[in-house]
């Protein structure tokens, strides 16, 4: 290993490029070692992996001197009433943060003994928008009204590119001179961030040619891809999607020590008032915590974790007890691609039943979507008890989590 470690010093070997010079195993342990020299940081734990690394090399990541392990644990049985998902299910949750899997847990006991969690994905479409640049404010006017009147044209540019994915619509947006074309995909099973930008580069191409617009960056932020947006909140990316359960005075009482009023209360001014005065895009408890752990677990993006957040929840009093629902305008989602082939990732997948491409493309996305939004509600049940019941600090002191 010294003669391959003095090429990468002088510059002769280039660490990016290792792969090409030998088995990826052996690329990432050189690699590591030169990194250990160059940091005097002990990585022989980010050494020790079972994932087979070869396509993780070629498809997930560059430079790559190990793995990271999360614990990864479960929640459930949750008893799921989707229209594609309609099983009991254990959620795998990686997390490293102490008690949340027991608090899921409970919101998925108390969702079972309530009869299932009714799940409905009400919208489905992966967006990009390109941002384009115009000679006037009419120019962009003109631009903006070709593009909705061609769609059919666009839809065959952008479709040539991709054996699955379809362009299902468009919406623009103008600003001054800046022309913005929100195009909208159904991407199957795939999460599909890069089928979308493949496809809408294509069809960008044809604006130009049609119009005189100039493409400036495939990507606008109009879209809007990993970062906090009203747009996503109001007009949905990727799935937007609602799960609901009718809990009893009974239930609610034997299961969160608490009573039904209580968890209202405790909804509108925690969730709804708190997060309004806040100015938060989230009306939620601990959303992200849920799609978080079910994304890393589950090989899906964590950056679009800030998409999920814009949850909103609801407690609605009713004869006889509450109905609880969340909604989730933007949820990403994907079972083939990204890291949903990575075996770890898989078996998590595996085990909810919609790894890889279904029979009929799509449906293995929306039953994983149905699976994280009802994890999402019990989630959101538990927390909402525990703070009724005042519990919260209680339950992280007893599992050791407590500041002593």
């Amino acid at each position: 290993m010294d003669q391959p470690l003095s090429k990468i010093r002088s510059g002769e070997l280039k660490l990016y490029a290792l792969e090409k010079n030998m088995p990826a195993d052996e690329a990432v342990s050189l690699r590591r070692t030169y990194i250990e020299e160059e940091t005097h940081a002990d990585l022989s734990a980010v050494g020790k992996y079972t994932i087979p690394i070869d396509r993780a090399v070629t498809r997930n990541i560059e430079n790559m001197i190990g793995c990271i392990q999360i614990p990864v644990g479960v929640a459930g049985p949750i008893l799921v009433k989707g229209e594609y998902a309609k099983n009991s299910y254990w959620l795998p949750l990686a997390t490293t943060e102490g008690a949340l899997v027991a608090s899921i847990n409970r919101g998925c006991g108390a969702i079972t003994k309530a009869g299932g969690a009714e799940v409905r994905i009400l919208r489905d479409r992966m967006t990009r928008a390109p941002v384009f640049s115009t000679e006037s404010v009419s120019h962009a006017a003109e631009t903006a009204r070709w593009a909705e009147d061609n769609l059919l044209l666009l839809r065959v540019a952008a479709e040539e590119t991709t054996k699955h994915g379809e362009l299902i619509g468009l919406t623009t947006y103008t600003a001054g001179t800046s022309v913005y074309i929100r195009f909208e995909f159904d991407t199957k099973d795939a999460m599909g961030m890069n089928m979308a930008t493949i496809a809408s580069e294509a069809a960008a191409h044809v604006i130009e040619e049609e119009t005189g617009a100039k493409l400036i960056s495939v990507s606008g932020n109009m879209c809007c891809d990993k970062k906090p947006s009203a747009i996503n909140v109001i007009e949905g990316r990727g799935k937007t999607i609602s799960a609901g359960v009718f809990l009893s005075n009974e239930l609610v009482s034997s299961v969160f020590k608490t009573d039904s009023a209580n968890l209202a209360d405790v909804n509108t001014r925690k969730n709804l008032t708190g997060s309004a005065r806040a100015a938060s895009l989230g009306f939620n408890a601990q959303a992200a915590n849920v799609i978080a752990a079910m994304f890393i677990a589950c090989g899906q993006d964590p950056a679009h974790v800030v998409e999920g957040s814009n949850t909103i929840t609801t407690v609605d009093t009713v004869e006889g007890g509450v109905y609880v629902s969340v909604t989730l305008p933007s949820l990403q989602v994907g079972t083939v691609g990204g890291g949903t082939g990575l075996a770890t990732q898989n078996a998590c997948l595996t085990m909810l039943g919609v790894a890889g491409g279904a029979e009929n493309p799509g449906d293995n996305a929306k039953a994983f979507a149905e699976i994280v939004a009802a994890g999402v509600l019990a989630g959101e049940l538990s927390l909402l008890g525990a703070l009724g019941a005042q519990h919260l600090g209680k339950a992280h002191r007893e599992l050791g989590r407590g500041e002593k």
